[in-house]
């Protein structure tokens, strides 16, 4: 018998590692672990991520039982969980895909050790990314840190990928895993096994509704001019929890987005493979600047302003009602994403880390390495960062972006009465001309030292 641990990759159609432990002809049992080193340390207990996955897992689950077969579901640590699995069954294998998060990365290192002691193989698989970092490398050598070069190179390589496998029966690229081929494969069900449902670990069910995992054909017929709009209704295609937690293949949405007349939202799945490409060559990001000079920016830190931008009570419309948004339904527009970061690095000046940490506790979509990279781009710190002096003019974007005050009117009703804040927490010409004076004579002393 061969293992089968789902984690990031909450679907049975087109996935790598399933299918490969299928194709191995051993009976397969899937599994799923909550995991308890992650879950007990949410700051919240009505965490719609928790209830996304949960409800993932039961799809998942359903799915199985109609080829026959039964998703195991445990709640706990996963090293302990696959001892116990070890000790009473002995696998012949334990097959799963890749994570590259710091965290995924010790606790696999951990599971194989444990799995070596009985000489168990412990197989992974890329499915996350369509390209791994080491896959698109300069020609000289070495990853991309800038994004244009890196996705003319991403597009060179998969079009070799792709004529490279045409015709074969798989490839590692944009062609779906035929999974269900080789269904007979799995471990006959027998009495279907429970899913932990979302009391039982601990956690309250909310009231958010999951979008879809696919975006109209006609939001993507037009989203190269409706995604900076945060007012238009399916401006977007909101996809990207589903992508984050694996509920959809990515292969088969470049494949969509490859259709399209635009290649706008094509480009934009690109970033996501860019950000996993700069966290698997750079991990020390997920703590530190990548341009270690930022690290020496005086930040103010104030602690009620930092409160104040959390709960959206800035004084700047377009950012309380991103902060709203964000609070309300966990997830927040991505043109409003970047005025909300500008405002925190620059205006107030107020660490990216501490807002990377509030988006990473809020959203639906989080994942460390595009929440990382796009904390880093608004500060000026990361890879293919814009550069320091940039700095989001909030009344500007608010005329060109939600010249209505739609989006704000939707997130912040009092806005334009008495109870709203008749000037913003900092000023526009006082922040930004404050930002660039600190930003300078930091940056500029670090790279004289």
């Amino acid at each position: 018998m061969t293992i089968f641990w789902h984690r990031r990759d909450l679907r049975f159609s087109d996935n790598a590692g399933l299918y490969r432990a299928l194709k191995t002809g051993d009976p397969v049992l899937p599994i799923f672990i909550f995991d308890r080193n992650i879950l007990d340390k949410l700051p919240s207990k009505t965490d719609v991520r928790v209830e996304f996955i949960q409800r993932s897992v039961v799809e998942l689950a359903e799915a199985y039982r109609a080829h026959g077969s039964d998703l195991r579901a445990y709640y706990g640590h996963p090293v302990e969980i696959l001892r116990e699995l070890r000790d009473a069954h002995q696998p012949t294998a334990v097959y799963t895909n890749r994570d590259y998060e710091p965290y995924a990365i010790a606790r696999d290192l951990a599971v194989k050790e444990l799995l070596d002691e009985h000489d168990i193989p412990f197989y992974h698989f890329k499915d996350h990314v369509i390209f791994e970092s080491d896959e698109v490398q300069k020609q000289a050598g070495g990853p991309y840190t800038v994004y244009t070069p890196y996705m003319k190179r991403w597009r060179k390589q998969l079009a070799t990928r792709m004529s490279t496998y045409e015709g074969e029966d798989i490839s590692y690229y944009l062609k779906p895993y035929p999974t269900e081929k080789y269904a007979g494969n799995l471990l006959p069900g027998k009495a279907p096994s429970p899913v932990p449902t979302l009391e039982e670990m601990g956690f309250t069910p909310t009231e958010i509704e999951i979008p879809p995992k696919e975006a109209s054909d006609e939001t993507l017929k037009h989203y190269h001019s409706t995604r900076d709009y945060p007012a238009t209704t399916d401006g977007t295609s909101r996809i990207s929890h589903h992508l984050r937690h694996g509920t959809v293949s990515i292969r088969a949405k470049m494949l969509r987005a490859m259709q399209l007349e635009d290649d706008t939202f094509f480009r934009e799945l690109i970033w996501r493979d860019f950000y996993s490409n700069v966290l698997q060559a750079f991990p020390r990001v997920v703590d530190e600047s990548y341009r270690r000079e930022y690290d020496t920016i005086p930040w103010v830190n104030d602690e009620e302003q930092f409160q104040a931008w959390c709960e959206g009570r800035t004084g700047v419309p377009l950012v309380d009602a991103g902060m709203r948004q964000l609070n309300t339904i966990g997830w927040m527009h991505n043109r409003v994403r970047m005025i909300t970061a500008s405002y925190l690095v620059k205006h107030l000046l107020i660490d990216w880390r501490w807002g990377e940490g509030y988006f990473a506790d809020k959203l639906l979509d989080y994942e460390l390495a595009s929440n990382n990279g796009g904390w880093q781009w608004a500060a000026g710190s990361g890879a293919d960062a814009q550069p320091y002096f940039r700095i989001f003019n909030h009344h500007s974007q608010q005329v060109k972006f939600d010249k209505d005050y739609a989006y704000v009117k939707e997130w912040v009703p009092e806005y334009d009465t008495d109870d709203y804040p008749s000037e913003p927490l900092v000023e526009h010409k006082f922040g930004r001309d404050r930002a660039l004076r600190v930003y300078k004579k930091a940056l500029t002393e670090a790279r004289e030292s």
